[in-house]
Parts: structure tokens; sequence; C-alpha cells
């Protein structure tokens, strides 16, 4: 089933809002969809690479009008740098968190540079949130960060628990404190559909398989964007929000976008996983669904809040998962190619 995550009742009119790593394939996507739909007082993206910054500058001063273009900052600046972070964050009303080490083998080969970036860098993001009376934060996580095998998830999970627990030290200042978890981005930077993609333009007539058993989670980028949006409508603070997304298989994949190509088994990469999960049974005893979505509610919470309970939303059964092999929703062919249409839209 495709799922659009409409927003719900969430008016970004006339707020201030601030994404980290916003020149990421995310941010990119937000920052159009927010400008089209909302008129927000400012809209900054924060980022460390000002060759991506000038590029996303002058390619949407072409895309968008002349109002909603002034309503773009765009600031140089490093997730570790706590100074930099906070000074970022004056005045800022929601903080999206993309800013994160993502590559697997990168990680592994440079352990300390990625926990200055996505554990160091949480911290960092939480400091300047309650320093500066932010009302809102949404983490992006991965679904990577449940029962992590490799450093990468590690360090993702470390900064969901960071962001989880940054609610017990907000106290009167009010700020509110989520994580957004979904699986593989359709059409994102370092995932495998690009690189089949290439490989179809080629006409290769080898296409490299890991595993023929291997499965993933797949979601849009604007089913992503639109989720995080519905997120700040619906959260009171430590959730982690996990969309309601198809599985497929790799092999399903490369025979959707490569039908001609003959299999080369690889062999799964190091700290690659066969499966992932992104509700594993050790959280399911305060995993509640909304419908749409899974919400992981806090174990440790020391401050005021409602669970979703009180409105009537179900705990998902005893030793449930979440996991791509064992999903009730797959895609096929014809779904795929209507998420690469959306990705090209």
């Amino acid at each position: 089933m495709y799922r659009s995550f409409a927003e719900p009742s969430m008016n970004f009119d006339g707020v201030s809002l601030l994404v980290t790593g916003g020149t990421g394939s995310f941010g990119r996507r937000f920052v159009r969809l927010l400008l089209r739909h909302s008129r927000p007082r400012r809209l900054i993206v924060f980022s460390r690479d000002e060759l991506k910054q000038s590029e996303m500058r002058e390619a949407l001063e072409a895309e968008l009008d002349a109002d909603a273009f002034r309503r773009l900052r765009f600031f140089i600046g490093d997730v570790r740098d706590r100074t930099r972070m906070e000074l970022a964050m004056r005045e800022v009303d929601y903080v999206i968190h993309a800013a994160a080490l993502k590559q697997v083998p990168t990680a592994e080969y440079n352990p300390y540079e990625c926990l200055r970036t996505n554990i160091g860098g949480a911290e960092n993001v939480v400091w300047a949130a309650l320093r500066n009376r932010v009302r809102k934060v949404v983490a992006l996580s991965t679904d990577k960060a449940c029962n992590p095998i490799n450093l990468y998830g590690a360090s993702k999970l470390a900064s969901d628990k960071t962001f989880v627990a940054a609610n017990n030290l907000s106290g009167d200042l009010g700020t509110r404190f989520s994580v957004v978890r979904y699986g593989n981005v359709v059409g994102s930077r370092g995932s495998v559909v690009p690189f089949f993609r290439r490989l179809a333009e080629e006409r290769a007539e080898a296409v490299p398989i890991t595993d023929e058993r291997m499965t993933r989670f797949w979601i849009t980028l604007d089913q992503g964007v639109r989720f995080v949006l519905s997120c700040f409508a619906l959260m009171r603070g430590g959730e982690i929000f996990v969309p309601k997304i198809p599985s497929m298989r790799i092999v399903d994949l490369a025979a959707a976008m490569l039908p001609w190509a003959r299999r080369k088994i690889i062999g799964i990469r190091p700290g690659e996983k066969l499966h992932e999960t992104m509700i594993s049974e050790d959280d399911a005893h305060h995993t509640l669904d909304l419908g749409d979505r899974y919400v992981i509610e806090p174990a440790f919470a020391e401050w005021e809040r409602v669970s979703f309970a009180a409105d009537g939303c179900p705990r998902v059964p005893d030793r449930f998962a979440y996991s791509s092999d064992e999903n009730a929703e797959w895609l096929d062919a014809e779904g795929l190619q209507r998420l690469l249409r959306e990705t090209e839209a």
C-alpha cells in the first residue's frame, strides 16, 4: 500500500525551522516541500559544505518564487561545534536533525569521526535546543539502530537514546525531543537504487547481488519528509516513530530494474544484515499501533507525558517484531516503478 503520510493539523506558517545536514538528500527535499506548502518565517539550512550550499542556493533561487526564497537562510557549521550550533538555533522554533555520517564502511574505518558526529553531534543539538528554548526537535534515525551490528548503527542507537533522554533535561523550558526511524530511501545517495539504475543505463549484462535472501524496507524521500512533518503534530516527547512501509527482496528489485541481467552473487559485506529490523521483540511491550505507523514509547520517562494508550491506541502483541523479512506489506515491480516515478518528480 502506498502512503503519503500527509501532515495532520500542523501549521508551519510564521515559525522558524532549522535542518541540520540540510544539503543532504533529505534536507533538499524537505526544504522544497516545506516552502511549496508553508510560509515559515525562516528556514535555516545548516551544514558544513559550502559548495553544496552554494549549489543548493542557486538551484532553489531558480525554482522558488521570490517570497519563498527570501525565507531561506544558509548557515555554515558543523554539529560537532556546540558553540556554532547554539548560535544557529537562536529564535528557532523547530529543529530537524538529519546530519550524520551514514556510510557503514566509512564508519568502521574511521570510528572516532563517526562517534564525534553521530553521538557528540546529537549531544550538541540537544544542548543548543535547550539553551535556545526550541519548542520541538525531531531526530532522524535508521533501521540499522535496532539491534545494531555495525558502528554506524550503534552510534545511531546511542543518538536515539540521547534524544529520548533529553526530555528529562528540559524541565520548565518545555522543549520536546522525538526520533523518527525508517528504512532505505529510494534514490538517496548510498542507496542501491541509483547503482542499479546506472547499470540499467549501461545495459550491464550482470547485476551484483550480495545474497539472494536479502530484504530491505523502502520509503521515498517525499514519504520520509511528510512522515517527519506529521510527527511534529503527534509528538509528546521521547517517542520513536516508525512508519509502516513495504519490504522488497533485493533479487526482486534487481529483476524489476534489470530484467535482462544475470545475477552475480558477491556475498554479504562486513557489517551488513540479511534483513533489517525497525522494532525488536524487546521493544514490543512499549510499542503501540497508531494506524499508519508504530510508536515506541520511552521506557524511562521522568517528565510529564501522556501515553498514546490513553487515546485508545492499541499495544502490539507480545513478542512482536517489525522486520523486513516478516513484513505484511511487499513491493512488487509495479509498486517499485511507482516509487521510482515519485523519486524522479
